[in-house]
């Protein structure tokens, strides 16, 4: 056990997000760590070590309960860090809290169960962390008796488990359903939309369901990034990936019925995707009802409602030309983990810099494209023009300039 009484905090979670969260690529899982862990300093005179920072990015400011955990995320631990194997059909949602030695050499450990039994009341399992030596017997009943897990941790990284959480019920709402989002098929991530015209991803359940090769099939009419398509398609919720393979969703078989009535069949109907190549013309213009079709898919997709419904509220509000940085001001005001989570690069450096220590947004760096995230402000823009919801098209961050970059509703509605 020694050198656990040198853990810090910063350090206690880092070793607690490894035993937790893997894998950071793991399906239906994600998880971010508070803003406070991307300073540069933790204890004066002590900067938190690069490669803790880089173990504990994304950093956000998600409130769970009546505070903020150190960390929270979505993933289906393993048995012996619960008291139940499964939870339903979705993942919980963990809190942690961590402690680790101050200045003073103490380590309030007690605190941190109170902290994780409040985060229970979102949550759907809390855990408090420390270093195993500062955990006391009388702790570790306070704590069985409130439902908390306390996991012990060493200098090392080893991470016990010395008192399991039952899983509780409780509904996600407010900042942590933005983090339950991040871990579905759906969720905004790097590889989420790597095209960004709609007919590539329309198309690939119309792929899937003829009995020619998908892959083939969609390269010679439609899009040669079939990964990309299938992989939008994916988000888009047209099709459900498993280890079995794809298959499509009731979304996807909506597209596939409109092309039957519309074409005669899906073969012609594929097969006509190939007039469409390379045009940058808005799609819901040169192809009305395929627009209609792309407009009713980009609607299911949570984000979308989500900007629409905060761009009319602005609309009402007086900002009826909004641009990039007005949006994020604004959502973050409304929806801050939301906005966070959608429009900011998850790297440290990206966070760190436009985030301060209690979540507030840097305005000045805002205006820097370089910060934005690209399947938000390119792709998913893009696809928002073609179904006519907006009015511009998006740009790739290096192009970016967020002052003048226009998110203006195309047909706003008038308050009544």
């Amino acid at each position: 056990m020694a050198g656990v009484a040198t853990l810090t905090e910063p350090q206690v979670l880092a070793h607690t997000k490894q035993r937790l969260f893997p894998e950071a690529s793991e399906p239906n899982s994600y998880v971010v760590s508070d803003t406070q862990f991307g300073k540069d300093e933790w204890l004066p005179g002590r900067p938190i070590p690069a490669d803790v920072r880089t173990q504990l990015a994304p950093f956000n400011h998600v409130e769970v309960g009546s505070g903020y955990p150190d960390l929270v995320g979505v993933r289906s631990l393993e048995s012996e860090l619960l008291a139940v194997e499964r939870f339903g059909s979705q993942p919980p949602l963990i809190a942690v809290e961590a402690k680790g030695y101050t200045e003073s050499g103490g380590v309030d450990v007690e605190r941190g169960v109170l902290q994780a039994y409040d985060r229970l009341h979102e949550a759907n399992a809390a855990y408090v962390a420390a270093p195993t030596d500062s955990i006391a017997p009388s702790v570790r009943t306070l704590a069985r008796e409130l439902n908390v897990g306390v996991l012990g941790v060493e200098a090392d990284g080893v991470v016990e488990p010395l008192e399991v959480p039952r899983v509780v019920g409780n509904r996600t709402t407010g900042d942590a359903s933005a983090i339950r989002f991040q871990a579905t098929a759906q969720g905004v991530a790097d590889k989420s939309f790597s095209l960004n015209h709609p007919k590539n991803y329309l198309a690939y359940p119309l792929a899937l369901y003829h009995p020619d090769p998908t892959d083939e099939l969609l390269a010679e009419h439609v899009v040669r990034a079939v990964d990309g398509a299938r992989q939008g398609a994916t988000f888009l919720g047209l099709v459900s990936e498993s280890p079995t393979g794809t298959s499509l969703t009731p979304l996807g078989r909506e597209v596939v019925r409109f092309a039957h009535t519309e074409y005669g069949s899906v073969d012609a109907a594929i097969r006509s995707f190939a007039a469409w190549s390379g045009s940058r013309k808005r799609f819901c213009s040169i192809a009305p009802k395929w627009g209609l079709v792309t407009r009713r898919v980009i609607w299911a997709y949570p984000a979308t409602k989500l900007l629409v419904t905060e761009l009319q509220t602005m609309y009402e509000d007086g900002i009826t030309d909004p641009s990039l940085v007005d949006l994020v001001e604004w959502l973050h005001v409304q929806q801050p983990t939301f906005a966070v989570e959608l429009f900011l690069r998850g790297t440290d450096d990206v966070r760190a810099r436009a985030l301060t220590e209690d979540g507030n947004l840097l305005a000045s760096q805002l205006e820097d494209g370089a910060i934005y995230h690209s399947p938000t402000v390119f792709q998913l823009k893009a696809m928002l023009y073609h179904s006519g919801l907006l009015t511009e098209r998006g740009a790739e961050p290096n192009r970016l300039d967020p002052l003048e970059d226009r998110w203006t509703l195309r047909e706003p509605l008038e308050a009544v």
